[in-house]
C-alpha cells in the first residue's frame, strides 16, 4: 500500500520523532544522574524506563506518518527490503541526524547546560562494539518478525526489546547511528565520547545487515510470497489452458 504522506512529511515526522527520542534518553539521563544520589543502578533504572516509555509512544504517533523508523539502521534496512525506496533513505537518515542533534540539544537547555559539549564517557573496545552488534542485530529481529505477523504490536515489542538491551548489553544499547553521532555532543550520563562514535556506528550497521539477511531467510516478506504465489497461480493457468 503507497504511503499517502509526502516525503516532506514523513522526513518531517522522522526529524521530530528523534529529537523528541533524544531529547528522552538524554533528558532523562540528566535527571536520572542528579535525583540518583550517585547510584548508577538506579539511574540507569531511571533511564532505560524513560526511553522504553517514550519509544511506545513515539512509535505510536510518528509510525502512521513515517514509520517511525527513528534510526538510519532502520531506514537502511527497510530500504533493502523495499520496504522504503531507496532514493528516499538519505532524506529520512539526514532528517534522523538532524533530529537527534536537535533532541540533545532542547534536552540540554531544559537542564541549563551547553548547547553541545563532547562527551568524555568512554565505550570503547571489542565487548562494547559487540555489545552494539548484538543490540541492534536483536533490534531489527524484532522489527522484521513482529512487523510481519503482528504489526500492531511493533511498538511495544520495540520498546521491550531496548528497555531489555539497556540492561543485557554492555554499552548499554545505543542501536542506532544517529543517536550515537548526537550523544557524542552530550557529556552527560547518556554520552559516548566522539572517538569512539565510529566503532559503535560500524557494528550497529552490521547487525543490522545480519538481521536483515537472515530474517530474509527466515521469514520471507509478505510482498516477495504473494509475487511467488501470483507467479505460481499465473503458470498453472497457463498450462490449464493449454
Amino acid at each position: 500500500m503507497m504511503n499517502p504522506h509526502s516525503l516532506l512529511q514523513r522526513s518531517v515526522a522522522e526529524a521530530i520523532g528523534t529529537a523528541l527520542l533524544l531529547a528522552t534518553v538524554v533528558g532523562s539521563g540528566i535527571m536520572a544522574e542528579r535525583l540518583a544520589g550517585g547510584n548508577v543502578a538506579v539511574a540507569l533504572l531511571a533511564n532505560t524506563l524513560a526511553t522504553g516509555g517514550g519509544l511506545v509512544a513515539l512509535i505510536l504517533t510518528f509510525g502512521p506518518i513515517s514509520g517511525a523508523h527513528l534510526n538510519p539502521a532502520v531506514s537502511l534496512a527497510a530500504a533493502m527490503e523495499r520496504a522504503l525506496p531507496w532514493r528516499d533513505v538519505p532524506f529520512f537518515v539526514v532528517a534522523q541526524v538532524a533530529g537527534a542533534f536537535l533532541g540533545v540539544a532542547t534536552a540540554h537547555m531544559m537542564f541549563e547546560q551547553p548547547l553541545f559539549f563532547a562527551s568524555q564517557h568512554v565505550r570503547s573496545g571489542p565487548s562494547q562494539w559487540l555489545s552494539e552488534f548484538v543490540a541492534t542485530f536483536g533490534l531489527l529481529s524484532v522489527i522484521w518478525s513482529v512487523a510481519r505477523k503482528n504489526a500492531p504490536y511493533v511498538p511495544f515489542a520495540v520498546a521491550s526489546y531496548i528497555t531489555a538491551a539497556y540492561w543485557f548489553t554492555a554499552s548499554t544499547s545505543f542501536a542506532n547511528p544517529a543517536v550515537t553521532l548526537a550523544r557524542a555532543a552530550s557529556d552527560t550520563f547518556a554520552g559516548i565520547r566522539p572517538a569512539d562514535a565510529p566503532g559503535f556506528i560500524v557494528a550497529q550497521l552490521l547487525g543490522a545487515l545480519a538481521a536483515t539477511l537472515l530474517f530474509r531467510w527466515l521469514l520471507p516478506p509478505v510482498a516477495h510470497a504473494q509475487q511467488a504465489d501470483a507467479a505460481k497461480i499465473d503458470l498453472e493457468t497457463g498450462k490449464e489452458a493449454a
